[in-house]
């Protein structure tokens, strides 16, 4: 009987070791379970974190593509630095603008340019309209102004003989192209070489003069009346086979430095006829002169017939400068029997050796066309320098003084 009890307590005992054994490993499992869930949410959690979106992804690699392009230009920039770092300034950059690149990007600047250009072009087209039609305008105006002066003068009262001389002394508007000089009548035979009349204004000292004649050809010269500034410019000129004096006359008001003893508009004749006398006691040779300035002076008609009247009376030529295009030289050449002589370019506008040297070779161009051509410079530096070099484009033209122009 205690047997029987003692191997059921033993049993018991057994039973009860295997339900614990049973219990500690379903904990043991379940706490693995957990542990291991645990683990596979907090990894994904991480991974979650440094894995981006797609977005992030491109913007990614677009940073890593920019950053290699960056990588690829420094290293191709220095071995442009490598290839020309011996080579002079000049050198490298001729080499760098026949790159595709720098052609391509010239191509577009210039496409920029000619577009900027052209609205420039347009606007100054539409300024040059306006203008043209208030000088239109202006004209109208000024022409019933002279209608109304001469209804004015030619009152009821006044009588035919009176009205004659009024109408003579009202200056007539002519059209510069109606009036026929030798100069327009002259046929050029081109079997005669070309002639060419360079002519340098404001000569004034004797350093000026030897230049003049060491640039080795047929050079005019003319020379500004003497003043305390440049006293000897008279005497200076006494030497010379040929010279001419450039005549100080009024300018517009733009214009500074105005010369001693300028002519103005506003001058009697008595002034006028005395200074002309004086030109030709301090230059008894001198046959030509040509206005100095004088833009003003030139467009005006009454100033300019006294100066002709005075011009004629001591043996003197008159040559246009053309410093107006309005200038009134020509009517009154034509009305006191004289030539009528106008330069055709003027050759240093612009101080610079290409610009001097293809203005020369425009007079050459003219003079081969018409028979002949006038060409104003001065005495700078740069101009004398040009005309000495230049002599190498005067082989199809024959170089002169004014006073041997084929149509006087």
């Amino acid at each position: 009987m205690n047997q029987k009890k003692n191997k059921s307590k033993k049993k018991q005992t057994v039973n009860v070791k295997k339900n614990r054994l049973i219990k500690i490993f379903l904990l043991i499992f379940l706490i693995t379970i957990i542990a291991s869930a645990l683990s596979y949410f907090l990894m994904k959690n991480e991974n979650t974190k440094q894995i981006p979106k797609t977005n992030n992804i491109l913007e990614i690699k677009k940073e890593n593509q920019e950053a290699q392009n960056s990588k690829s230009e420094i290293l191709k920039k220095e071995e442009e630095i490598k290839i020309f770092e011996d080579k002079k300034p000049d050198e490298y950059f001729d080499e760098i603008v026949k790159t595709p690149e720098a052609i391509d990007k010239h191509d577009k600047f210039e496409e920029y340019t000619q577009e900027f250009e052209k609205d420039i072009i347009d606007k100054n087209e539409n300024e040059e309209l306006i203008n043209k039609e208030n000088e239109k305008v202006l004209k109208k105006i000024e022409e019933i102004k002279e209608e109304k002066k001469k209804e004015s003068l030619l009152k009821k009262d006044t009588n035919e003989e009176e009205k004659k001389e009024i109408i003579k002394k009202i200056p007539m508007k002519i059209d510069e192209k109606s009036i026929i000089t030798k100069k327009d009548t002259f046929t050029y035979n081109k079997k005669d070489k070309p002639k060419l009349v360079i002519l340098i204004d404001d000569v004034s000292t004797k350093a000026q003069r030897d230049k003049i004649l060491n640039i080795g050809y047929t050079v005019n010269m003319a020379f500004l009346p003497p003043t305390k500034v440049h006293k000897d410019s008279a005497s200076i000129a006494q030497s010379l086979p040929f010279h001419m004096i450039h005549f100080p006359m009024q300018a517009s008001s733009a214009f500074k430095g105005e010369e001693i003893d300028t002519l103005r508009v506003t001058d009697s004749y008595e002034t006028i006829e005395k200074r002309v006398k004086q030109l030709r006691a301090w230059y008894p040779n001198a046959i030509y002169t040509n206005n100095h300035t004088g833009s003003v002076f030139t467009e005006n008609e009454e100033a300019v017939d006294k100066l002709f009247r005075a011009l004629k009376k001591y043996n003197f030529i008159f040559v246009d400068s053309r410093t107006s295009a309005k200038s009134v030289i020509k009517k009154y050449a034509k009305k006191y029997d004289m030539p009528y002589i106008v330069r055709n370019t003027f050759i240093d506008n612009d101080r610079d050796y290409k610009s001097i040297q293809t203005q020369l070779k425009k007079a050459i161009e003219i003079a081969k066309k018409q028979g002949y051509a006038i060409a104003i410079g001065h005495p700078h530096n740069i101009t004398l320098q040009v005309l000495k070099e230049s002599k190498h484009l005067l082989k199809d033209v024959e170089p002169i003084y004014m006073n041997k122009l084929p149509y006087l």
